[in-house]
Order: C-alpha cells, then structure tokens, then sequence
C-alpha cells in the first residue's frame, strides 16, 4: 500500500468498505483524490445501493447525485431535509428569505399599532380603540434569527482594464520531467471570453503547463506569447512558497497592494472571513482553506483580466467553494483551470483543453458535459 499513489490508495480504501457490503457505510470525503471516472462509477455504484450511506463531502455534483436527504448543522442544531444538496440550499435559502418577509411586516404592523397608541391613548373617545391595539401588540411576535455559523466569503474579481483581442497563444510547448515528455508540441490560441477547463489523467502535467503560462516555470521548447494588455494571476495547488514569512495576514495582504490604507485592507479581508483580530493572525499558523482565502485576496487585489487557476476549490469549505463559483462565474476576464469540482467544470467551462498520455491535446469548444458525451460517441 505504501508504494501505490495515493489515488490508488483511495481507490483500495473505497473497496474494503465496500467489499464487506455494510449495513451502514460512513464514507468522509470519498471523492478526494479520485478521477472523474472513479467519481463518476462511486455515484452510480451507491445510487443503487440497498442499505444506509451517510457520508460528509464538500463535492457539490456528488451530494445532488447520491444524496436523498441533508442533515443541515447550523444555528447549534440539526435538521434533516429530503432531497438533495441543491434542494437542501434552495429550501433553506427560501425559508430564511420567508423569516425576514415575515418580521418585515410584523415591524411595520408594530409601528402602524404603536403610532396609533402614542397618539390616542390620551384621547377619551379613542382610548378604548388604543387599548384593543395595546392587546393586539402584545401578541405580536418576531421570529428569532439565529446567527448562522455558515459565513460566505465575498469573491469578486473586478477588472480595471479589459484585455484586447490579443490574449495568448501558445505554439509547439514542450516540456519534460523526469526524462518523461509531458507536453509535446502542444498548440492553442485563447479567444475572447473563453472559460477552459484543463482535464487529463497526469495532474502533473497540468500543473506544469499552469506553471509555465504563469511564467513559474520554464519550457524545453516552443513560444508563449500573452497580449500587452493582458493582466494575468496565478492559484496555485501548492501556495506553501507565498507563506515563508513569519508575517500577520495584514502584512502579507499589504505587500500586494500598491496604497497605504490599512482601512480599505482590514475592510476587504473582513469580506473574506478574516474578521477583527483575525487579520493580526501568522501566516504559519493558518490553516489550508485561510490560505487559499489569503491568495484569492491578493488575486482579487491585483485586478487581473485573465486567471490561471490549479484545483481552487482544494481546502475550502462548502460555502467558500459555492462563493467561488459564483465570482468565477461573474468574471468578465479569460480563465484557465483546473479542477476535480465537477459542478465547477459544468458551470464555468465552455472549452475543454485534455492532456493526453502522449503529451499531446484534444482541443474543443463546448462546455464539460458536451465534451465527454462527445467522447463517448467516438469510442
């Protein structure tokens, strides 16, 4: 087992559990580490299964595919919902959205009952109409509003100057590791509001080629040519190098900003969850997800109109991940990434770049789902 790679590693793990076909079958993150393919015969093999699966995911697409019902922890309580994850959300979202509507009207039903009383009470011929409303006040109640303990981050990226029609092209890269060619002569040319998703089997491959376009690494051979006006920012997997220092996050934050107002700075890093003190926190102490928040900062900050992401969702939390998605989604700029976030390649993809064995690639503009039924057809 020590000698497998960790995919492998899942892989096994995955079918001792399920080789002893459990009565209940606990699964923590199950989808980490695995492939689309892998993912893809897990769903189907627990969409049939006869007994209990609970399972714990930050995987979006996984959750709306097995799941018939959420057990929602919040507000210091449970609460089970039927259905799915997205059905989980909207529900949730809607009945919150009701609360606020309900105690809208209530307030403005105490204001309406409580000027009439200030005004009439004192009124013989009105008094006894004040001492009904005094009643009717009485009953009225406003429905708590717990504080959630689910905070979603702000993510978005604003552009300050839009790229041209030149944005980048890349002509025969090469590259090899290890004595192995992992890109072979690869040719692309991005175009205006492409969102391309990087898939392949060598996860090494793609975080070489995002190296490089990030200029983070050299090429044995072939051109990378970006637009002048192209402005571009990295998310790396391994963001490890960016936290050396022994530094608060204020401080880190502040080596990437060109002003001096240590307001705005504070402001923006409360929007990404680094509330009050939390900004005065060491960067050798944070945890994978804040570091993740921490470089999607300095990303939003550098104002860039072309992203190069590796697996952004790595670390993050569900909401963080949805958050993401969402800025992602709004982005006015080019994107390249990569990412096992299957509801993320969905929705933001509408171009596919795959690495294959050999180092070469299948270029096609579509979105992720057209892309694979559009493989499958030419099997």
């Amino acid at each position: 087992m020590k000698e497998i790679p960790v995919k492998m590693r899942v892989k096994v793990l995955l079918a001792q559990a399920l080789f002893q076909n459990p009565d209940i079958l606990l699964l923590d993150e199950p989808t980490n580490s695995l492939d689309r393919s892998a993912i893809k015969w897990l769903e189907d093999f627990l969409i049939d299964y006869q007994n209990t699966v609970i399972v714990v995911s930050h995987d979006r697409h996984f959750l709306n595919k097995v799941c018939t019902h959420i057990v929602d922890i919040d507000f210091g309580k449970m609460k089970i919902y039927a259905g799915n994850y997205d059905f989980w959300y909207q529900s949730r979202e809607l009945a919150l959205k009701q609360i606020k509507e309900q105690n809208r009207k209530k307030e403005e039903k105490i204001k309406e009952l409580q000027a009439f009383i200030d005004r009439f009470s004192a009124n013989a011929s009105k008094s006894r109409q004040a001492t009904s409303r005094k009643k009717i006040l009485e009953k009225i109640e406003l429905e708590e509003i717990v504080p959630s303990s689910r905070k979603y981050p702000y993510i978005d990226f604003k552009i300050d100057k839009s790229s041209g029609n030149d944005l980048l092209e890349v002509k025969n890269l090469t590259k090899s590791y290890e004595g192995e060619k992992l890109l072979n002569k690869i040719s692309f040319t991005v175009q205006k509001g492409d969102k391309i998703a990087l898939i392949g089997e060598n996860d090494l491959a793609k975080t070489l080629l995002l190296h490089i376009l990030a200029n983070q690494e050299k090429y044995d051979k072939g051109e990378v040519h970006y637009g002048k006006t192209v402005i571009s920012s990295y998310l790396p997997q391994d963001n490890r190098p960016y936290f050396k220092e022994d530094e608060s996050i204020l401080e880190w934050l502040g080596k990437f900003y060109s002003g001096n107002d240590q307001t705005y700075l504070r402001s923006f890093l409360g929007r990404m969850l680094f509330s009050s003190d939390e900004v005065f926190k060491k960067t050798s102490v944070l945890s994978g997800g804040e570091r993740v928040r921490c470089m999607l900062s300095k990303m939003m900050l550098e104002s860039p109109n072309f992203l190069l992401l590796d697996e952004p969702t790595n670390h993050l939390d569900l909401e963080s991940i949805t958050s993401l998605n969402k800025g992602l989604e709004n982005f006015q700029g080019e994107i390249i990434f990569t990412s096992r976030d299957l509801m993320l390649n969905e929705t933001l993809a509408n171009r596919v770049i795959e690495i294959q064995a050999d180092g070469t690639i299948l270029d096609k503009r579509c979105s992720y789902e057209e892309y694979f039924a559009w493989k499958e057809r030419k099997k």
